[in-house]
């Protein structure tokens, strides 16, 4: 859950603040007066978001972006699927069945 804060707290509380960007990975909003608010994340985190918007959606530097980013919990993982024989029988051919 990011963290919201005002421009003039941000500006107090900066160290602290940028310790928790990067040792907690924690995302800070600055909500800034009359403009737009500003969102603080870590270089991990920018990296791991340019790496999957950058990859292709079925190789494998996506899945590795995709990781790292549930990790981070900046995304949700992904659901449980139940393995029953259901799930298994879609994978087999017609005459298999």
């Amino acid at each position: 859950m990011p963290i919201a804060t005002t421009q003039s707290d941000f500006r107090k509380h900066i160290k602290d603040y940028l310790d928790r960007v990067n040792e907690d990975e924690q995302t800070v909003l600055v909500a800034r007066s009359n403009q737009r608010t500003a969102a603080i994340i870590s270089q991990n985190q920018l990296n791991a978001l340019l790496d999957a918007v950058n990859a292709k959606e079925d190789s494998l530097d996506y899945a590795i972006a995709r990781d790292k980013l549930i990790d981070m919990h900046i995304i949700p993982d992904d659901p449980i699927i139940e393995s029953n024989n259901d799930y298994w029988n879609q994978f087999k051919n017609s005459e298999e069945k």
